[in-house]
């Protein structure tokens, strides 16, 4: 996967906006305002930080060597994703879409109204 492909993926989720607040390196996106994806654009190959639920995260970094503790973030919650090739991009598809089900579940009642109605 790379970094339009990426970006690609992201903004076709429902109520997705991508964003720059740490500077012109690292691309945040977002559901609602709360990030769920950040990636910087140099890196080769594209790595990105998803939220992951604890137990799962723990368990994708024993099997895959791509999964590692989410780099600048709470490593209990997030996990850093180096797409080198190891994981397939349906697999790196679903930990994204994963990390933004994990945070639209977490948003309020209504705001996920206002999800439901936009787009």
């Amino acid at each position: 996967m790379n970094l339009e492909e990426l970006r690609e993926y992201c903004i076709s989720k429902k109520g997705v906006e991508e964003t720059l607040p740490f500077g012109p390196e690292t691309l945040v996106f977002k559901v609602m305002g709360k990030a769920f994806l950040l990636t910087g654009f140099e890196n080769n190959p594209v790595q990105f930080n998803v939220k992951c639920n604890p137990e799962k995260a723990v368990e994708l970094r024993e099997h895959y060597s791509c999964v590692l503790p989410g780099y600048h973030m709470n490593k209990k919650h997030w996990n850093t994703v180096i797409a080198d090739g190891t994981a397939t991009d349906k697999l790196l598809e679903e930990w994204i879409a994963d990390s933004y089900n994990l945070v639209v579940e977490g948003l309020s009642k209504k705001e996920k109204e206002k999800l439901t109605i936009n787009r």
